[in-house]
């Protein structure tokens, strides 16, 4: 259903006058909606047309009518005492998970419509666009209980791709697409032994796997040293995405759904408040700092790191408590523009960074801890970039929302890169201070590593998709797909059981 408008003007009882003024005076028609791009979609509300109108005539002659601008949710909203739009789904964070969410149900029929709320725009905070852009099943393990839906996932990641190519587009240029294959890479027997495991594993399970030995490995990777007994498990068909560029795909894919009707974006607008039924329970939407979202169907929560304080925050009106465990977990990538000192063949891991997201391990892999210590963990993760920028990673560590960039972190990370890279050694962080850039993003951490995904138990529509850490961009398809599957009551492609969020 396209989205429908109520408002009421009992602040600015005159409102419709003076717009009526402007528009006589000026002699100014429009026959469709002119926003720049609607933030609110093609809203059938002849108020807002002609403020629409007036935007178009008279932005540039007057200076007081700039308040009348409609080229975001809150121009207008700061005109009008209250706003309600009415959406078949509303989903909270405007992430890869959220706008891939946003993606699945408005081209899971021609009817269903979609607002997408943010207390930010995407890309700007959060871990969507601070990663590195992975999508690779080499560090992943079969039969565990993300393993299916990590697989399905990538499989839809690659059909788009090709549906990208088949339409006559790149999807290197659209997505940043790249199938450089994968290396896990471990520095000692004791590694290279889990590792020949692995990859019997992971052929079992279908994939295509090689063990490398050491020697095996510097032909692929020229530019890595590592000891005589170590090794590497190598995925061919494992691949990378540039994040940026890939939410900039979905948000251009997703608005091709504005000028129906069904598709509307509310940036910069935190999400404030569920109201609920008063006879029933259900949740029936969204109170933003602008406007109240109605919701149909449901009210998705896919906010990453904030999904948890969010619930809270929520909820704080009503007697019902659910725990949402989700924390932050700082991050930093350290990326070097025009870097010719060594080249990538492939995406490269240490083993260690498995196990650095809960347990200790040998000091010959990366050091890390438990993570209820909030000690520092920093492990080698290395790609190159849709552009040949050299990406670097990658810590970890529990340290709340601090966007601080930590100078001692990327030290580490620089020095880490070099035990298995040593031409890195032959140069230094100070040499590289124009041609260096350093991300920081939080990835929403959920204790077990298992993501909650599914309805919230006591309140009817309310669905949560939150916890995936540092697996979002890979597992966004197929949490999309999942979360529109059980809003719907379609049958689930992978089970549904282990992300419930009840028992947690």
């Amino acid at each position: 259903m396209a989205a429908t408008l109520s408002m009421s003007y009992a602040s600015s009882p005159n409102l419709n006058n003076t717009v009526d003024h402007f528009i006589n005076k000026r002699k100014c028609t429009s026959k469709s909606l002119n926003f720049g791009f609607i933030t609110e979609s093609n809203w059938g509300i002849s108020v807002k047309e002609k403020i629409s109108c007036i935007t178009s005539k008279q932005r540039r002659r007057n200076h007081k009518l700039g308040s009348l601008v409609v080229s975001s949710a809150s121009a207008l909203a700061s005109m009008a005492s209250t706003s309600s739009l009415e959406f078949d789904v509303v989903v909270v964070g405007a992430g890869v998970i959220g706008l891939t969410i946003a993606r699945q149900f408005l081209n899971e029929s021609d009817s269903i419509s979609v607002a997408v709320v943010d207390a930010f725009v995407p890309c700007s905070h959060g871990a969507t666009g601070a990663g590195q852009g992975y999508l690779w099943m080499v560090h992943k393990a079969p039969g565990s209980e993300k393993w299916e839906l990590a697989k399905r996932s990538k499989k839809l990641w690659e059909m788009l791709a090709q549906s990208i190519e088949d339409q006559g587009s790149d999807p290197l240029d659209l997505l940043g697409w790249k199938k450089t294959g994968s290396l896990l890479v471990g520095r000692t027997q004791e590694d290279a032994s889990g590792l020949e495991e692995r990859v019997k594993l992971l052929s079992e399970a279908g994939l295509r796997a090689e063990y490398l030995s050491s020697a095996d490995l510097r032909l692929k990777e020229p530019s890595l040293e590592i000891e005589k007994e170590g090794g590497a498990a190598f995925l061919p068909d494992d691949c990378q995405l540039d994040a940026r560029r890939t939410v900039a795909f979905l948000e251009k894919e997703n608005r091709q759904f504005a000028s129906k009707g069904r598709y509307a974006e509310f940036y910069n607008e935190p999400a404030l408040q569920l109201i609920r039924s008063d006879n029933t329970g259900e949740v029936e939407a969204v109170q933003t700092s602008k406007n109240r979202l109605y919701c149909k169907k449901a009210v998705v929560i896919a906010a990453g790191s904030w999904s948890g304080s969010l619930m809270k925050s929520l909820l704080k009106e009503s007697n019902i408590v659910i725990d949402v465990p989700v924390k932050p977990r700082k991050g930093h990538l350290l990326v070097i523009e025009n870097f010719k000192a060594m080249q990538l063949n492939h995406g490269l891991m240490e083993v260690g960074y498995i196990n650095h997201q809960s347990v200790a391990h040998s000091t010959s892999s990366a050091s890390a801890v438990p993570d209820d210590a909030r000690t520092l963990s920093v492990s080698m993760a290395a790609t190159t970039d849709s552009v040949g920028n050299l990406v670097l990673g990658s810590s970890r560590e529990f340290a709340g929302f601090n966007w601080e960039i930590d100078d001692s972190i990327i030290d580490q990370i620089w020095a880490r890169a070099g035990d298995f890279f040593p031409s890195l050694r032959e140069v230094t962080l100070a040499d590289l201070t124009k041609n260096r850039k350093v991300r920081v993003g939080h990835r929403p951490y959920m204790p077990g590593g298992i993501p909650m995904i599914g309805p919230v138990p006591g309140l009817p529509k309310l669905v949560l998709a939150a916890g995936h850490e540092g697996e979002g961009l890979s597992m966004a398809l197929g949490t999309a797909e999942m979360v529109a599957d059980m809003v719907l009551g379609n049958t689930g492609k992978v089970d549904f059981t282990p992300y419930s969020v009840p028992g947690r």
